[in-house]
């Protein structure tokens, strides 16, 4: 099975373009700042997925999935700091929120239908 055959892979590097396409607009010290640790925590929730399942060991699959969960929450957190700041408005924030909350379930049913393969 390839990665681009996992929907939450999938779906992860959606949410970090749509990120990265907001924050080119936005001001040079708005990017330096807040723009560079959000970019990195939401591209990291992709990569943790495909690190772990390119490991083809269940335990170190599960362990990158956790990483990836991390970084999902970090990626909350930076949004929730660019929306307190007034970088990006109340209903980009919600929208990525939703978007988070519907990731952070199918990526636990992930890691859940991981298991235990030998």
């Amino acid at each position: 099975m390839l990665i681009d055959d996992i929907r939450v892979y999938n779906e992860s590097m959606e949410i970090a373009e749509k990120i990265y396409s907001d924050i080119q607009k936005w001001d040079f010290f708005s990017k330096d700042t807040i723009g560079k640790q959000l970019m990195i925590s939401a591209d990291s929730i992709a990569a943790n997925i495909s690190e772990g399942h390119g490991r083809f060991h269940f335990k170190q699959n599960k362990l990158f999935c956790y990483y990836s969960r991390g970084s999902l929450n970090e990626t909350y957190t930076w949004l929730t700091k660019a929306k307190n700041r007034k970088i990006i408005s109340e209903d980009k924030f919600i929208e990525y929120k939703q978007d988070l909350r519907d990731l952070s379930v199918k990526l636990n049913n992930y890691i859940k239908s991981i298991g235990n393969k030998k």
